[in-house]
Order: structure tokens, then C-alpha cells, then sequence
């Protein structure tokens, strides 16, 4: 109902007149505001903390709380809309939250809002944001890349082994991927690699129409595929893609 009630609203007015008013002292005109933009509130949060928000969430009670502080914040001549504006105050605060709760102080931000507001802060915001997360993106590929290797020392293998061994030419790296895929999409292939750790050469040649000479041959490429795609490698399946895709 108070969705309904602020949509016919808006006809009237834009969001940036009803800020005005807010401003002016309209509380009721303020909390159906609020209510209204929940759904943007809550995806402003979530592209921050990258998983699905809930209003029981910690997080999602800052954006609440960053979203208010936007609209007592926000000023028409400073040329931004609302929504723009409240977008890096929301995620600025949520920030601020995950930092103090960081135990990974490399991931740790300056955070200093300017309260005069402006074009250098909106920006200085923009790129924090974005430091942030790459930052984050930096850390999850590096916990990505230990559990793999921890994967690979179970079959004897490292890094240094999969630079040296991988197939030089593109259509050598496809063919072992194609192989790795029929070994994973076979489930009694797929149970003796990862019980007896290494791989079924003589099953797997009745499966795919290369000679056992090949197979040996990139023997730990295709053990190292069938890792990646055993697994949720979001950076390294990527790889994979970019192979096939070639």
C-alpha cells in the first residue's frame, strides 16, 4: 500500500523535490521514502559484500541508516541525482562497517568522508569503492590459488610441474581439456582419479579417441583440468572458458 501511495507520489513530484520536502521537516514523506527504495538499498549493499542481503543483516541496517544520511546530505546543486549520490554514501558506509570487522588488516581502507560534499569527494569515494574491491577480488583469487595448490600436492603436483608440462599449442590445451571433461562427466572415471589419485589412462582410452601416448603425454594438464573442474575455481574455470573460447 505505502508503495502504491509513493508511486502516485512520484507522479507529482520528482525524488529529488520530495528530498526537499524531507529536508523541510515531512517524517512520514522521509520513512516512505525509505520503505520505497529498500529493493535499491539492499542491491546497493549486496554489490559490496557480493552475496544476497538480508534485512536481518548487519549490513543492510547500515544502508538503511546511509541511505537517511544521503538524503540529509544531499544538495540539488552539487548537479548529482539522489540515487547517484545515496549509491556512494550507502556503499562508503558498508565499507567502513566490513574494515572494522576485517581481521585482514591488508584489505584495510583510509576512510575519510568529506562532509562539504563536491565533486573531489564523490569521486575520492568512487575510487576507495573500487580499491576496495579489487582488493577483496585480489584476496579471494589468492585463496583460490592455496587451496589449488594444496589440491595438486594431493596428486603430486605443483605450479612449477603445470608451467612446464602444459601443452604448448592451442589445440593440444583443448584436446586435454576435452579429455578432461569426459573423464569428470564419468563417474566411475571420476571416483578411481580422486581415490587413487592419479589418473585411469587405460578406462580413459576407451573413452576418447586419442592414442594412449597423447594421454600420458599431458598426463598432469589433464589431472590439473579435472581438479578446476572438480571444484567451485571461480578464477581459474575462467581459464578453462578462455581456452575453449579461443
Amino acid at each position: 500500500m505505502i508503495g502504491f501511495l509513493f508511486t502516485a507520489l512520484k507522479k507529482k513530484r520528482s525524488l529529488e523535490e520530495c528530498v526537499i520536502k524531507i529536508q523541510q521537516g515531512d517524517t512520514k514523506l522521509r520513512n516512505d521514502t525509505i520503505d520505497s527504495y529498500k529493493p535499491f538499498i539492499a542491491k546497493t549493499v549486496s554489490s559490496v559484500c557480493n552475496r544476497y542481503i538480508h534485512e536481518s543483516d548487519d549490513e543492510y541496517s547500515i544502508g538503511l541508516i546511509a541511505f537517511n544520511e544521503a538524503i540529509d546530505k544531499y544538495s540539488c546543486e552539487k548537479g548529482k541525482s539522489l540515487l547517484a549520490f545515496a549509491e556512494v554514501i550507502i556503499k562508503r558506509r558498508v565499507i567502513d562497517y566490513l574494515r572494522s570487522q576485517s581481521r585482514n588488516k591488508e584489505v584495510i581502507l583510509e576512510s575519510v568522508w568529506n562532509e562539504e560534499g563536491g565533486d573531489d569527494s564523490f569521486l575520492d569515494d568512487q575510487n576507495s569503492i573500487q580499491a576496495f574491491e579489487q582488493e577483496q577480488e585480489t584476496l579471494k583469487r589468492r585463496e583460490e590459488i592455496l587451496l589449488y595448490n594444496r589440491r595438486l600436492q594431493e596428486f603430486g603436483l605443483s605450479f612449477q610441474e603445470l608451467v612446464h608440462h602444459s601443452p604448448k599449442h592451442i589445440d593440444a590445451r583443448l584436446g586435454a581439456i576435452s579429455i578432461a571433461k569426459t573423464l569428470m562427466d564419468d563417474e566411475e572415471l571420476r571416483e578411481l582419479l580422486f581415490m587413487k589419485k592419479r589418473l585411469p589412462i587405460k578406462q580413459l582410452e576407451e573413452k576418447v579417441r586419442v592414442s594412449r601416448k597423447t594421454i600420458e603425454r599431458h598426463r598432469k594438464y589433464i589431472i590439473a583440468m579435472c581438479i578446476i573442474l572438480n571444484e567451485e575455481f571461480m578464477y581459474l574455470a575462467h581459464y578453462i572458458e578462455g581456452v575453449t573460447q579461443q
